[in-house]
Parts: structure tokens; C-alpha cells; sequence
């Protein structure tokens, strides 16, 4: 393909192009159960829903399904979906205490989903399957609902879900009209959205009853771009605003989560190997939200970011950020490219970091790549689109209309006869011609190349203050976050031409940063289930993006986690010998980092492998690894661990952690808190109660120590209030003040 073919491979939203130009737009509907009669009408009482993961999903609509097909048992109803979110639930009567004020107020107006209530209670009728691809973690451990699991691919979910037979696809939606056009937005979830419309539409064409629904709420941040669709790609729309006096329900909002010192420490070591002028992904959690604190103080305080990875010592312990990380300020930014956009990608934005721009042509992203161009349009822009063959020196129609596009030329340039018409004058479209260039130079170019973006996501969710920034982007600032198709942002090869050469363009130096729960000795990553087949959360796009990784020339695949985690009561090794469960295989192993540094693992032989893996565990398993790893005979005999690896422990993480945070940097709450001062101080009691009561042995000791504390003074008073403990009656919770008591005193 030549690039002046290639100039015209651009992105453009399925969606739009789903539906017909004669179609109408969609009938609307002010009342769900309304809406239910007429699905039944259409697609039959045999229904398999397709709803988007997480905030996407249309909540009124399902549940009046769901209680519809509850109440009449000649309805088979089957759900498919992902990340069902639910409020936060205490299981004991300390926990429900604790918990339920907080909820109370970060959670008002958040309406229940019916089914997952059901769920809990064991009260879903046997006419209805709830069926999930990924769990809110650890949400369904022991649970009759791991037989309802799917395990997939992200980016095979819509073709999975087909197989399935799905037949009514729903999706929560924002809705806007402009000078008399009115287009919705798929929001938080373009992922499947984009992709099921056409394959519906044709579904439709050949005969079948299936259905496309959108519910409209408000408070969905209105995304443009690819997010934005016409009033005739859904067959129905409920839009409870047509009734008078309605209000909106609030979006699911997760609180901001805290961030350990080991959590800080892996986020640091993984913002060392981001490129400057790279692409960027990661995924949700305080392991997340680290590694974004990090690149903000690399960027905003980089004299003590430096101090903090000298003394470290990370450059000669881990040669790797040397090579392929850096530890400067970001003067060309990143762009972000993520199947969740979460909210430290904003805060990159607001910082500078989030502003490498990206765009739907390949010879544009080429020769800023190669820096021939900038985003600033000048002549030379012009120039050196001509020498590459992108247009014409006797500039045709075909070729102004791209420069057009692409921002070069103003959108009042007019083309006509051989000749370019701005400002009510005339030139001829020869740029070989001086007199002619000097003209379009001053009348005809642009200030900015057009359809830049800095973020491609497929979907997000985040805190209230995420969700307000979004709603308050300028419409400049909207254009720069896309909204797209998972199999768009998760995947190289899709079914546009050419768009694996302009991906592989924009997503330059690319850093796939994700979570595992535990990694094995030969590379292997556990991510989302255990061994004995339990399923934590899911795969979702976590695969998609280690293999991209190993398909880009300059990419790298770091996967994050903690040394070691407490199972059942006991302190264990997250970098085991091996285990009964993989979700990355060990071919795909690449950067593997934790709280004491950084395992670089790919095209490196099994001694190398499980030495450096060695490396960054937790000294108080160094030796039991190392011991197993020479009886099988994948380390020499005579291999002992060097002393700079031998002081992994939580007291030298606290050490440089308790030093950084006198000077304000890391922290627990960085970007906000939602709980108050006396939830934190309860949490944190609690926490670490529940820890050391989880053995026998451990909760006698507990009982033991509170025998002996003291009556609670007027400074803890407050805390046994708020927790429902000031005045406690039974045996049961007197034992339970006097063991919070003693939690709270330290002692």
C-alpha cells in the first residue's frame, strides 16, 4: 500500500456507520416496565441480555427486566455481562456498623442492582441466569456463581456473547441535542457497545429479532469522538427525563483507595521505565494509582524524584531503566492507551504529562514520529507532506479535503476549477509555484493539526471527582479523549485496513503496566483465579495487552505485585516455585517488579529467570526459593543471593517511605480521601484486628491483651460511638469494645 493510499486510513466509528441514513431515530420510552412489554413483543419471552461492565449498565431497564421475568416464570431470562458493582456490605455486625454511615453518604442516590441482591440471598428464581466474564474481585470467592463464569479474552466478548445468542443489548447512555440534532453518547463503555451495532444491524436485516437499548442518565459524562453516535443506532431509548419532576440516578462511584508504602515503592520502581514521548497503560487499584503519584513527582519535583533513585541505588542494581526507562521530566508527554481510563490519567493531563498527541493517519503519526512535522502547522508542514508523497504538487480536490482534515488547511478553504478560494480570494493549487505558496501560506494554513487525541479508552470508572472532571472538559479538551472500541485500544489487527501500521505508529514506546496477585519462578503471572480453580476477578484484557507487548519493537509488558500477602492467616511469598494456575505463561514473561525492585525477564535463560525473580523477593522466603529452585536444577548448585538483594523487609520500606513522607511526598491519600478522620483511625483499627485475629492463636492472644486495657478515655469515646459500641450489652460486644479499645491504644 502506497502512503498516498494510506493517507486516507483513518478510524471511523462503527457505529455511526451501523445504521442507515433512512433508518428513523429511536422510538423513546418514559417508563422502564413500558419498555419491557415492548422487548417481549419483539424478541420473545426468551431473552439473553448483553449489558457493559460496570457503570455502563442500564440499571432501571434491567431491573424492571429482571423483576418482570422474577414474576412470570414463562420468561427464560439469561444475563450476560462483567464487574457487576455493588455497595459495600459489612459481614459482621462491627463491619455493617462501620460501614453503613459511609455508605449512606457516598453512595446516595446509587439505586441497587435487583439481581446481584438476589445473588447474595440465594434468591434468583431458576428461570434466570446471572452469567459473568470478570468479577469485582474477590466478589464470588466461594460462591455457587463461579459455575455462572466465563472465562474470555476482553476483546472476544462480543463475539462470545453472540454465541451465546444474545438478543437485547443495553447500555446507559448521555444524551444531547445542538441546533436540532440530537446524539447520544456511549460514555463510560464504548468497548462492545461500537462493535455489537453493526453486527446487530445485520442481525436485524437477515430477520432476527434482536434489540439494541440505551437509557439516558445525565450524570454520564457526555464523551465525543468515537463515543458519539447517531439518534438511529439504538432501536429504543428510555429516557425517564420525558417524565416531569425526574431525577437521575447518581453513578456508581468507587472512593479513592489508600496507598501502602510497598504499594509507593512498586509504583516508583515502574514509573522509572516509562519513555518520554511513550504510550501508557494501566489498570485500576492503589498499585495504579502509586505508579501515576510517582510520574507526577517525577515530572513536578524531579530533584527529589532523582534523590529518591539514587538513593535507591536503582540504575546500578537494575540496569534495565537505563535502557529502556528514563528519570526526567516529560517535555513530549505520554499518550495514554488503556482499556480502562482511570482517573490518574486526568490527573496526567492536568499535569502536562498526558499530551502526546496521536492521530487517525499514518502519514501524519509517521512523520511526527520521525519528527519531520510538529503539531504546529506551518509551511514547511505543507512542504513535507509533498515530499512524501501525501499530496499531489497540483493539489487536487481529494487533496485539500485532507488538508482540511488533518488541521493544515482552515476549513474555509473552498477548492474549485484548479484553484484555492479563502478570505473572497483566488490562487491557483500549485505549490510548486512561489507566488502561489506564499499566498496559502498566508491565507490558507491552519494553527494546529485537527483530530489529535491523547487517550484512547474503552471504558472507565473512578471517584465522584473523576466523573465532575470529565463533565467539566472544555470541548477542546473532550476532543482529546476517545472513547473506542475494546478491540480497537486492546489489540493490534482488527477489520479497518491499515490501522495495524497506524497503531504500531501511535503506540510507540509502550509500557503495558497490570497487577498479578502472584508470579511463579519460571515467569508465569497469576492474575485472576487460583489454583484450585476459583475464579478472584477474570483475565479481561490483561492477556490482549502482554501479548501486544511482545508485537511492538519497543514495547515492554510489567507486571506489578507485592512480595508477599497473608493467606489464611499466614504470611506468604506472592513469587512462589510454582502453582497450580496461570493466566500469563511463562513465554510471555517480561518485567516483572515489586516493592524491593525490578525482575527483567524476557528472552532471558531459566537460571537468569529465577535468580533475578529471586532477587526482588521478600528476604524472609530468599532462601526457601532459592533451595527449591537448585533441587530442580534450574540454579547452579553454588549460586548464593548477593548481599545489595539480601535486606528485602518491610522495615527497609519503612525506612525510606517514613523519610519521604516528613517531607510530604507519598502518603497514604494522595489524591483525596473520602472517609473522615475517625473512619480512617476505625479503619486501620479494624484492619489490622481482623489480621491478627484470623488464627487461633492469634485471636487468644487478642482476648488476652484486651482483659487488660483500660476503660476507654474521652479521646476513644467518640470512635466506640461511631462504631455503635459506646454502650454494649451482650458478652459478645463487650469483648468486642475491649478488643477495639485495645487495637485503637496500640496495644
Amino acid at each position: 500500500m502506497s502512503v498516498l493510499e494510506l493517507v486516507d486510513t483513518h478510524v471511523t466509528p462503527l457505529a455511526t456507520n451501523a445504521a442507515s441514513q433512512a433508518k428513523p431515530a429511536a422510538p423513546e420510552f418514559a417508563d422502564a416496565e413500558k419498555l419491557v412489554d415492548h422487548i417481549i413483543e419483539v424478541v420473545g419471552k426468551e431473552i439473553v441480555l448483553g449489558a457493559p461492565l460496570a457503570i455502563g449498565k442500564p440499571v432501571s431497564f434491567v431491573n424492571a427486566l429482571y423483576q418482570r421475568a422474577k414474576a412470570d416464570p414463562s420468561i427464560t431470562l439469561r444475563i450476560e455481562t462483567g464487574i457487576t458493582l455493588e455497595k459495600p456490605v459489612g459481614k459482621s455486625k462491627l463491619e455493617k456498623n462501620f460501614l453503613e454511615p459511609f455508605v449512606e453518604r457516598e453512595f446516595a442516590d446509587v439505586p441497587d442492582i435487583d439481581y446481584i441482591m438476589d445473588l447474595r440471598k440465594g434468591e434468583v428464581p431458576p428461570n434466570i441466569t446471572i452469567s459473568e466474564f470478570f468479577f469485582k474481585a474477590g466478589s464470588f470467592l466461594n460462591s455457587p456463581q463461579q459455575q455462572n463464569y466465563t472465562s474470555t479474552n476482553y476483546t472476544h466478548a462480543v463475539r462470545d456473547l453472540l454465541d451465546k445468542g444474545v438478543n437485547v443489548v443495553g447500555q446507559l447512555v448521555a444524551k444531547r441535542t445542538i441546533d436540532g440534532v440530537t446524539t447520544y453518547s456511549l460514555c463510560s463503555n464504548s468497548d462492545l457497545a461500537l462493535d455489537f451495532a453493526p453486527v446487530l444491524k445485520e442481525m436485524q436485516d437477515s430477520g432476527k429479532p434482536v434489540a439494541m437499548i440505551a437509557e439516558v442518565n445525565s450524570n454520564m459524562p457526555f464523551m465525543q469522538n468515537h463515543a458519539e453516535v447517531a439518534d438511529n443506532v439504538f432501536d429504543f431509548v428510555l429516557d425517564q427525563n420525558l417524565k416531569p419532576d425526574n431525577k437521575d440516578y447518581a453513578l456508581f462511584a468507587a472512593p479513592h483507595a489508600s496507598i501502602s508504602p510497598e504499594d509507593h515503592m512498586i509504583g516508583f520502581y515502574a514509573s522509572t521505565l516509562l519513555k518520554d514521548g511513550g504510550t501508557l497503560q494501566v489498570g485500576i487499584g492503589s498499585l495504579s494509582s502509586a505508579l501515576i503519584y510517582s510520574t507526577l513527582l517525577r515530572h513536578q519535583n524531579n530533584a527529589v524524584y532523582n534523590q529518591i533513585v539514587d538513593e535507591l541505588n536503582i540504575a546500578e542494581k537494575f540496569p534495565i531503566t537505563r535502557s529502556v526507562g528514563d528519570r526526567g521530566i516529560f517535555e513530549e508527554g505520554l499518550y495514554g492507551c488503556s482499556e480502562l481510563m482511570v482517573d490518574g490519567f486526568m490527573n496526567l493531563y492536568k499535569a502536562g504529562i498526558l499530551k502526546r498527541e496521536v492521530f487517525e493517519d499514518l502519514t501524519v503519526q509517521t512523520l511526527l514520529n520521525n519528527k519531520k512535522i510538529t503539531t504546529d502547522v506551518s509551511v514547511s508542514t505543507l512542504l513535507t507532506l509533498l515530499e512524501h508523497d501525501a499530496i499531489h504538487q497540483q493539489l487536487t480536490a481529494k487533496d485539500v479535503s485532507y488538508l482540511k482534515r488533518i488541521g493544515v488547511f482552515r476549513e474555509s478553504v473552498e477548492f474549485f476549477n484548479g484553484q484555492l478560494q479563502a478570505q473572497h480570494q483566488t490562487m491557483q493549487a500549485n505549490l510548486g509555484d512561489a507566488e502561489a505558496l506564499q499566498w496559502i501560506t498566508k491565507f490558507c494554513l491552519g494553527d494546529k493539526l485537527s483530530g489529535g487525541a491523547v487517550m484512547h479508552g474503552a471504558f472507565f470508572i473512578g471517584p465522584k471527582d473523576f466523573y465532575e472532571a470529565l463533565n467539566n472538559l472544555s470541548d477542546e479538551d473532550h476532543k482529546k479523549f476517545c472513547m473506542t472500541s475494546v478491540n480497537y485500544v486492546n489489540d493490534l489487527y482488527d477489520h479497518f485496513i491499515g490501522s495495524q501500521q497506524l497503531k504500531q505508529a501511535q503506540r510507540k514506546h509502550a509500557r503495558f503496566i497490570n497487577s498479578a496477585m502472584m508470579v511463579t519462578l519460571n515467569g508465569s503471572a497469576i492474575s485472576d483465579a487460583l489454583e484450585n480453580g476459583q475464579v478472584v476477578s477474570g483475565v479481561g484484557g490483561q492477556y490482549n495487552f502482554v501479548a501486544q507487548s511482545h508485537q511492538l519493537p519497543d514495547s515492554r509488558s510489567i507486571m506489578k505485585l507485592r512480595s508477599c500477602s497473608v493467606r489464611n492467616g499466614k504470611l506468604k511469598s506472592n513469587i512462589m516455585f510454582n502453582y497450580g494456575h496461570t493466566t500469563i505463561p511463562r513465554q510471555l514473561r517480561d518485567i516483572v517488579i515489586t516493592e524491593y525492585g525490578i525482575a527483567d525477564l524476557r528472552g532471558k535463560p531459566d537460571h537468569v529467570v529465577y535468580t533475578e525473580l529471586i532477587k526482588i523477593a521478600d528476604s524472609r522466603f530468599q532462601q526457601q526459593l532459592l533451595d527449591q529452585a537448585k533441587a530442580a536444577g534450574k540454579v547452579a548448585k553454588d549460586y548464593t543471593i548477593p548481599v545489595e538483594f539480601g535486606n528485602n523487609t518491610p522495615e527497609s520500606i519503612q525506612g525510606i517511605y517514613q523519610k519521604y513522607t516528613q517531607q510530604n511526598i507519598f502518603g497514604p491519600f494522595p489524591f483525596g480521601c473520602s472517609f473522615t478522620a475517625e473512619e480512617l483511625q476505625l479503619g486501620k483499627a479494624l484492619k489490622a484486628l481482623k489480621a491478627k485475629t484470623a488464627t487461633p492463636k492469634g485471636k487468644i492472644k487478642c482476648i488476652l491483651n484486651a482483659i487488660t486495657t483500660p476503660k476507654p478515655d474521652k479521646t476513644i469515646q467518640p470512635l466506640l460511638k461511631r462504631i455503635g459500641l459506646e454502650n454494649p450489652t451482650s458478652i459478645q460486644d463487650k469483648l468486642t469494645q475491649r478488643l477495639l479499645i485495645a487495637e485503637l491504644r496500640g496495644r
